[in-house]
């Protein structure tokens, strides 16, 4: 098990294979699940369902590597990525269910195939990205990292933000948020989330996955998220497919829960 310390901020580090300190939250009881979090979120982004959860599971958020209050170890690559949320099951001391959103669920899928049903008992994920077209992925890939390198911090949440769909009223509201900073000091990382990705397309490889899984997206989502669905349950061989009436791209915590609760419930 890796090693975990609790420092006066009160945040929990678990330290990954390769040293990088990884902060984690706990609270809840049952058995352990953990929370992967999407682009330019944070830990905290997952209390709301978290609290949801917190009397039928022991629930973990943590900040995905370069975010929040976890270190950030160069180079980045996607196997240190999986070795990090291996370092957060390792804290359950027990197998634990894994619940991954956007590119968390990318990341989530991804782990679940190296690390198999030793490390996790049962796999959810909401709208893994894949599947919006080649020209699009690789376009907004190579704008993001062009402002990752060059740009003000900001500019590229701003492009990615408007780029997936968000209407310029609600994108000028978020820049005038409290929460603005902080996505500013972060949107780094979505060069990460990019790499995780892969080439953007449905992969094959998710056959290899070997738990019960779970497979959501909104009914009023992004177009290709409901084909992109299909297909990682027609591919993932212990799978079934939910379509969450009247949601978007981002559910609401109270719409996800029942559905986490039953699915990872079960036997």
């Amino acid at each position: 098990m890796s090693a975990a310390s609790q420092p006066k901020s009160g945040a929990t580090f678990a330290s990954s294979k390769d040293g990088t300190r990884i902060a984690f939250a706990k609270s809840g009881r049952g058995p352990a699940l953990v929370i992967v979090g999407g682009a330019l979120s944070q830990r905290q982004g997952g209390e709301p369902l978290a609290r949801q959860l917190r009397e039928h599971f022991t629930v973990y958020t943590y900040d995905r590597r370069g975010r929040g209050e976890s270190g950030d170890t160069k180079p980045y690559s996607v196997g240190r990525e999986i070795e990090d949320l291996h370092a957060v099951i390792e804290q359950c001391g027990e197998r634990a269910h894994v619940y991954g959103v956007s590119s968390g669920a990318a990341l989530a899928l991804r782990a679940t195939e190296e690390l198999g049903p030793a490390s996790v008992r049962k796999l959810a994920v909401y709208e893994p990205p894949y599947g919006q077209g080649e020209h699009a992925f690789n376009e907004q890939k190579e704008r993001v990292n062009q402002l990752v390198r060059s740009g003000e911090p900001g500019q590229a949440a701003e492009y990615f933000l408007s780029a997936v769909g968000m209407p310029a009223a609600a994108l000028d509201t978020m820049k005038r948020s409290p929460e603005w900073p902080a996505i500013q000091k972060i949107d780094f990382t979505l060069a990460y989330d990019y790499l995780v990705l892969g080439n953007g397309a449905v992969p094959n490889e998710v056959k290899n996955v070997r738990v019960p899984t779970l497979v959501m997206n909104g009914e009023k989502s992004l177009s290709f998220m409901g084909p992109t669905t299909q297909r990682l349950a027609e591919l993932i061989p212990s799978a079934e497919r939910k379509v969450l009436p009247g949601q978007t791209h981002q559910a609401a915590p109270e719409v996800v829960a029942p559905l986490l609760i039953q699915f990872f419930g079960q036997g």
